[in-house]
């Protein structure tokens, strides 16, 4: 019996092929990986970038960058859906595997589309934590605002390891540490798990409980800016609630209060 060689594909001109160094599952649906970063592959913390496996047929997908624009890697923080067309294969990859990667990242998720002000909620479910988890460790995050409050909700307990992992990196990085350990909040909830604080962001913010509980006052538009990243229902609603306390949406063109991003995995 003939065994026949593997193919090998190569990377489109657009595109980078980089080596997967780490991988990590959190859960059945949860799970990291790091790889090579290119030497000439530049980015602004918050951006996302499309990414595929080798193929004579990619399926692309926009996946936000984890790790902030001074990493000497890539990292992403992924969902897994069983029948995804990308998610399905992404999930069994190892470290030695390779991913495709589109030389150009974008996005609204940036400091540069948001206006001066004290305070910056990000606001996020599930993995729109990943763009997040990019700006708590980008040293210009705290050079602009004094409080910066991370919000993750998800589902489970389990889910929120990550949100807990990316905190505790931020603290202790020798860049942004002392202040992270300063003006960084890290303020996890679930909705169908007991946990130490139970809710949808949406509803924590609309009913006022989580300014009592950090000490800040509501929403308002001359303190407070937001980045929101997650499902497009909370997207909805999130934008709904920044705007009801007269935020404006912003965007690269035209910084606001608040911005959305509306890259999906699948």
């Amino acid at each position: 019996m003939t065994v026949m060689p593997a193919i090998q594909f190569e990377a489109p001109a657009s595109a980078f092929a980089e080596t997967v160094t780490v991988v990590k599952h959190y859960t059945d649906r949860l799970f990291m990986f790091r790889m090579t970063r290119p030497a000439s592959f530049r980015f602004r913390s918050g951006e996302f970038v499309m990414i595929g496996l080798p193929g004579e047929k990619p399926v692309w997908r926009a996946y936000s960058i984890a790790c902030p624009s001074w990493d000497e890697e890539i990292e992403f923080f992924s969902i897994k859906v069983p029948d995804g067309p990308l998610t399905s294969e992404l999930s069994k990859i190892r470290p030695g595997d390779t991913v495709w990667m589109k030389k150009k990242p974008t996005g609204t998720l940036v400091l540069d589309a948001l206006l001066p002000g004290r305070r910056l909620y990000l606001l996020s479910t599930g993995t729109g934590i990943a763009p997040f988890a990019s700006l708590i460790r980008e040293p210009e995050t705290y050079e602009k605002f004094d409080q910066v409050i991370l919000c993750h909700t998800c589902r489970e307990v389990a889910e929120l390891k990550y949100g807990f992992e990316i905190t505790e990196a931020a603290k202790s990085d020798e860049l942004v540490g002392e202040e992270a350990g300063v003006k960084l909040v890290h303020y996890p909830s679930a909705t169908r798990e007991p946990f130490e604080r139970a809710g949808r962001i949406t509803d924590l913010l609309r009913d006022g409980r989580l300014a009592a509980e950090l000490g800040v006052p509501l929403l308002n538009v001359g303190e407070d800016r937001v980045m929101i990243c997650g499902s497009m229902a909370m997207l909805q609603d999130c934008k709904a609630l920044c705007e009801g306390a007269g935020l404006e949406e912003g965007a690269n063109s035209k910084p606001g209060h608040f911005v959305i991003e509306r890259a999906f995995v699948g």
